[in-house]
């Protein structure tokens, strides 16, 4: 296991983590060890804690290239991690009575509507004939 003085995440945090994350089998061609997942975390956390750009991230800190973070972040993102550990987090907090929904706020355009609503029907039109949009024009586009 990765063991930095650096670390971003506690231990417990870890024993969560790592059981969403996917399991890689070694490249039977060999070749440079993969980094700690670990560490590819911490390095991630960090990055996205500072701002600082991916390729600035210290080689000191020990938590491997800002290149390797950022592909163990699209990596992770792809296979889902990232939505397992809020729906896991969530729960935590649900089940030690944590969760404050007095501020809460919903927005239409990210939840789905549920299936079987209602639909309005077609918009009708303002004015009995179209006039010149900035998005549309009837004027032929110039040639490039």
């Amino acid at each position: 296991m990765g063991q930095s003085k650096n670390k971003q995440i506690s231990a417990v945090l870890w024993k969560k983590i790592k059981p969403l994350l996917p399991q890689v089998k070694p490249s039977p061609k060999g070749g440079r060890p993969r980094l700690d997942d670990e560490l590819a975390l911490n390095g991630i956390l960090f990055v996205l804690r500072t701002g600082i750009p991916w390729e600035d991230l210290p080689q000191e800190l020990g938590f491997g290239s800002g290149m390797t973070c950022w592909r163990r972040l699209r990596e992770w993102q792809k296979a889902g991690v990232w939505h397992r550990l809020h729906m896991l987090l969530l729960a935590d907090l649900r089940g030690a009575g944590r969760l404050d929904f007095s501020r809460v706020s919903l927005d239409g355009a990210s939840v789905p509507s549920p299936r079987g609503a209602r639909t309005r029907g077609p918009i009708p039109p303002t004015a009995a004939n179209s006039a010149a949009s900035a998005t549309s024009s009837r004027i032929a586009k110039a040639s490039r």
